[in-house]
């Protein structure tokens, strides 16, 4: 956060300075207390086992400048209504902060010592207050922001976005994978005054979540990736999950970009609502922007990419993209060659073109970005160790991303053996024994040696890939709570020329697997 204060934040959350200084500058948000980047504002969040307000001690001990609470008030009415109307903001009412009456007052011993000097901001709801922040900063921001979402590889779009736009504008990009309610407003609060463009990750668990953070995000082109399984069992089915997707637009501003992936069934038959523009990409002739000559070199995927629309002039294009293609110039191409593994990327390298086109990034720019992204820990990660190769792709986990991590495993040239080390793919619902069955049976079908599953969950994986291929394929379980036995029996199993796939859902922790194998293996 640039050029903000204590005061600034005070207004925006419609809270009440209960000490310190209004005037101190705020220039970051932590959500933990044990990190702080300077200047920090420390946001403690309620959630359903801890109450972050403990840590706020340790929070300005830390370094941070300023914090919120919803635990704290003036010790008495008359300090509520004296000193803090002087510093500009009425105690009595606020949209989130706390009437003061019911409230305990500042510890002697926090706003003492480590806590000396510091701001405490009384609110009603540090999670509200942080999001009327995100949307008061938001406001600040001139530059476009370009939002992704979807049930799968909405971490990957986002970097590939990022790295085609990096070839003509400054970009920045969510960090990690703070996509949430809490994590939008930080990610917001993050972009600087020099950025260009920025591309934020947009997720959604829940039922009207998606809402409310597109709400705060205010982005001028949404990007939805695909509609997968993923919290189904939060949503119930694909259809739901389709349609809570599509609230993204609830944020797209006006004359925005609904950019959607035409090779989805759903999204395919999409259309953005009135007053937005939808422009689709993917390898089908229905497609604004798509890939053609598909192929792969050493293993690594290899196409055309073919841009209708536009005149391809290196400049903001955003009003030259029309619903009606006589508009559209000669198909402009480029030729795409990624530094990453997996036919899926493609369709995300060719989102990653079409945003860069739609923002005047020159496409023969933009692809050569492209080819320099390498991947992200435990996603589609290749790490070599000695002579084993490892896939660290344990980040998370679905039907559709396992297959294409497979997928990987399976075009891997010049190895003797290739090995899937598979676990739990949690959030599923009641048809998660299906979904676990069709992923062994889905292995069975390719060129693999050897099956690890780990947890209660994969059994039903071991099960599907026996049903198709107990004749040749080796399979070995463990239950999750034999990781340790898991990981030493790797350790004695992988051979000179192996290549071994590590794939699961994040509570399950195989990166530790995969960092244990190659540890042992240099």
């Amino acid at each position: 956060m640039q050029n903000t204060t204590v005061k600034d934040l005070v207004k925006a959350c419609g809270g009440i300075l209960l000490c310190g200084d209004e005037n101190a500058p705020v220039e970051h948000i932590s959500l933990d207390s044990r990190t702080m980047e300077g200047n920090d504002l420390f946001v403690p969040l309620i959630g359903e086992k801890v109450d972050a307000h403990r840590f706020i001690a340790q929070a300005l001990g830390n370094g941070a400048a300023a914090t919120l609470t919803s635990e704290h008030g003036p010790a008495d009415a008359e300090a509520q209504t004296g000193e803090h109307e002087a510093a500009g903001t009425s105690a009595k009412t606020s949209e989130h902060g706390p009437t003061g009456a019911d409230r305990k007052p500042v510890p002697a011993s926090d706003s003492g010592e480590a806590g000396f000097g510091k701001a405490w901001i009384a609110v009603e709801d540090t999670k509200l207050a942080l999001q009327a922040i995100g949307r008061w900063y938001r406001k600040k921001l001139t530059l476009p922001l370009v939002g992704i979402t979807g049930s799968v590889g909405k971490t990957t779009t986002k970097e590939m976005v990022a790295a085609a736009l990096s070839g003509g504008l400054r970009t920045y990009k969510t960090r990690g994978s703070r996509n949430s309610q809490v994590g939008v407003p930080v990610t917001i609060t993050d972009i600087d005054k020099e950025d260009q463009i920025g591309v934020i990750e947009l997720g959604m668990s829940e039922p009207g979540e998606l809402t409310v953070i597109a709400q705060m995000a205010q982005v001028e082109t949404a990007l939805i990736t695909n509609i997968g399984v993923a919290h189904i069992n939060q949503l119930g089915s694909q259809e739901n999950i389709f349609r809570e997707k599509m609230t993204i637009q609830d944020g797209l501003k006006e004359g925005g970009i609904l950019l959607l992936n035409g090779d989805d069934p759903f999204l395919a038959k999409a259309r953005a609502r009135e007053g937005f523009r939808t422009v689709y990409y993917g390898t089908g002739d229905n497609c604004d922007y798509r890939a053609v000559d598909i192929h792969t070199e050493k293993g690594y995927p290899v196409f055309t990419a073919v841009c209708r629309r536009g005149s391809g002039t290196g400049e903001m294009r955003r009003d030259d993209l029309r619903e009606d293609d006589s508009c559209a110039a000669m198909p402009r191409s480029v030729t795409v060659r990624l530094n990453v593994m997996g036919a899926h990327q493609i369709l995300n390298a060719v989102a990653a073109l079409a945003v860069a086109d739609i923002y005047g990034v020159p496409l023969e720019a933009a692809a050569e970005k492209l080819g320099e992204y390498a991947g992200m820990k435990g996603r589609q990660q290749i790490r070599h160790a000695g002579e084993v190769t490892v896939i660290d792709d344990s980040y998370n986990a679905n039907p559709v991303s396992m297959k294409g991590a497979i997928d990987i495993l399976a075009a891997v040239e010049d190895v003797k053996r290739r090995i899937a080390v598979l676990a739990d793919m949690k959030e599923l619902g009641e048809k998660s024994p299906e979904f676990h069955r069709e992923i062994g049976a889905y292995l069975a079908s390719r060129p693999v040696d050897l099956l690890v599953t780990y947890g209660e969950l994969a059994e039903d994986m071991e099960a599907g890939a026996l049903a198709r291929a107990a004749d040749r394929l080796q399979v070995r379980h463990f239950a999750e709570s034999e990781k340790q036995a898991m990981m030493e029996w790797l350790d004695k199993e992988l051979k000179e020329g192996d290549c071994v796939l590590f794939k699961g859902s994040n509570s399950m922790n195989l990166g530790e697997a995969a960092d244990y194998v190659c540890q042992r293996h240099y």
